[in-house]
């Protein structure tokens, strides 16, 4: 099965929600796994989208309790790693889709870099030249599935 990154900070603007929200739910419905951080804000809503479609979420947390987990989260790995979990979610996922976010994002964007999978921007950090920026919840979700390739699953609409 393929598992899809949402990164993106816990302190964003309604629209960055409402966009996190839809890459959830297209996620889901393309019945790929949502892996994310576990806690709030673009986590969160990530999780929420891809819930209400019937997907999938697993949240990596930076604590060491299960209890920090937003609602959303279905699979909760506590890992007691702080920030230093950032890895862990990027080394757990076949793509990223970054929705905004601060420093942590831009970890976790540097670490897709580094493992060499499909990263996409939404309205987050301007990295390089390798990684889009895609404004469009839709657009993004469907350049990342189309980088991702697999016949795993049935990632294609």
């Amino acid at each position: 099965m393929v598992q899809i990154a949402v990164i993106g900070g816990r302190e964003v603007s309604r629209e960055t929600l409402e966009k996190a929200e839809t890459v959830g739910r297209l996620i889901a419905e393309r019945d790929a796994v949502l892996i994310c951080g576990g806690m709030g804000g673009v986590m969160e809503a990530a999780c929420r989208g891809a819930r209400s479609a019937g997907g999938m979420t697993v949240g990596i947390l930076p604590t060491a309790s299960r209890l920090d987990a937003n609602r959303f989260v279905d699979i909760v790995i506590p890992t007691n790693l702080g920030v230093a979990r950032n890895a862990v979610i990027i080394q757990a996922a076949d793509a990223a889709i970054a929705v905004g976010g601060g420093y942590g994002t831009l970890s976790e964007m540097a670490f897709a870099l580094q493992k060499g999978i499909p990263l996409v921007s939404i309205d987050s950090w301007p990295v390089d030249d390798t990684v889009p920026r895609i404004p469009d919840p839709a657009e993004a979700v469907a350049w990342v599935c189309n980088q991702i390739g697999s016949p795993k699953k049935n990632i294609f609409p």
